[in-house]
């Protein structure tokens, strides 16, 4: 049995038991973050406050919600808008933090693509960071189903019907996933539980995962440099912090961090009190009606690049498209050839295939949100092909790349 001796304070009754002195040093006063960083890599830190105040908004809104077909819109769209003290803003803090929280995502994910978090050693900040992405869209669609609005069922029964795999019609998993051969009680139950407790307690041990991650090859840097952190820290706790290239998370990061963090939430209110429009797509301000479908079904923004790659092919074709792109960013520690781990600016072809991607994500969300005809259809099938194309040819361009 480990020795206990009495205790001076309560720090140290509990330092005893929880060793929180060495956590605290792991964790933040002798974890080092390299100084030559700009503000993206505080996306982090902005992704945590922002699931902050879903969950916070979400407690509240749980407080009213009725999770049942008859008294689920009313419950959303009158009892909290209206008669709740409050409700209204709770509700808007949290329709905007859902729809934020991915355009945050997609900042994070491009960053760490271009300056190459993602290289060996950091396999598994990336991979974690990806599943983290996978639990937070899972997250998105289980909570767009609530409201039980038109969008909501249509867009239910739209997202759902992919699982009978095409030409393989396994209707029968589709039933058993909704508990119904239509969206009904049981679906908005199942939904109601996955958003409400699986899915936010798998969202908080991936944060825990992904944290971990980083602790052992420490966050890249924007030059690519690589930076004996053992030596650099050792100069740090001397007293040379100028000389260091490192410095503290807590307080020297963490006091950069929260000045974006800052900048940020200014911008996020003022979505809240107006602009919170651009998160609630009026359709879904109808009630749910399984005899009406929408004119025009998709779904949220931060879909529409994955639903686009799916719609200009036939069923199967599609399926299997729309698979590809939900895994392949997964495999990009692997797909990634080169033995470079510096910024895309710096790795020959790589630079064109990174600027590239991103602009054809961009033009994939615009076409996603318009009706498949015409000219929009002809764009949106060259757009699918072209991110399949850039996938299969990341390997060959980036392993003809030279050593910088």
């Amino acid at each position: 049995m480990a020795h206990f001796t009495k205790a001076t304070s309560v720090k140290d009754w509990l330092n005893q038991r929880l060793a929180v002195e060495k956590l605290e040093k792991v964790m933040m006063s002798e974890y080092w973050i390299p100084k030559n960083i700009n503000f993206l890599w505080a996306m982090g830190m902005v992704l945590v406050i922002t699931f902050a105040l879903l969950l916070v908004s979400g407690i509240f809104l749980l407080m009213y919600y009725q999770p049942n077909v008859d008294l689920a819109f009313d419950s959303v769209n009158y009892t909290i808008m209206r008669e709740v003290d409050f409700g209204w803003l709770w509700r808007h803090v949290h329709g905007v933090a859902a729809s934020v929280v991915f355009l945050i995502i997609y900042i994070h994910m491009f960053t760490g693509i271009y300056y190459g978090s993602y290289k060996k050693g950091r396999e598994m900040i990336w991979i974690s960071g990806m599943l983290l992405f996978v639990a937070f869209s899972a997250e998105a669609f289980s909570g767009y189903m609530l409201p039980w609005g038109q969008m909501s069922y249509w867009a239910g029964m739209v997202i759902t019907n992919l699982f009978s795999g095409g030409s393989l019609h396994a209707d029968g998993l589709v039933e058993w996933i909704r508990g119904d051969y239509v969206p009904a009680q049981a679906f908005l139950n199942r939904f109601f539980m996955l958003h409400v407790l699986l899915i936010p307690l798998a969202i908080m041990g991936l944060i825990g995962l992904h944290f971990g991650a980083l602790r052992i090859p420490h966050v890249n840097n924007q030059d690519g440099e690589e930076i004996d952190f053992d030596e650099e820290a050792e100069k740090y706790l001397a007293g040379d912090k100028a000389g260091s290239k490192v410095m503290r998370f807590a307080n020297d990061f963490m006091s950069k961090d929260m000045m974006v963090v800052g900048i940020y939430l200014v911008f996020f209110f003022y979505l809240v009190f107006f602009h919170y429009d651009f998160a609630m797509d009026p359709v879904n301000f109808d009630p749910a009606d399984g005899l009406k479908t929408p004119a025009h079904i998709y779904p949220e923004w931060y879909f529409l690049w994955s639903y686009e790659i799916l719609r200009p092919f036939s069923t199967d074709i599609g399926l299997i498209a729309f698979a590809f792109a939900q895994v392949i960013f997964v495999l990009l520690p692997f797909l990634d050839r080169s033995p470079n781990t510096v910024p895309a600016s710096r790795r020959g072809l790589f630079k064109y295939w990174f600027w590239a991607m991103l602009v054809d994500m961009i033009i994939l969300t615009a076409m996603g949100k318009v009706p498949p005809s015409g000219i929009f259809s002809t764009i949106g099938l060259y757009a699918a092909l072209t991110f399949i194309g850039l996938w299969i040819a990341l390997p060959f361009i980036t392993k003809m790349e030279k050593k910088v």
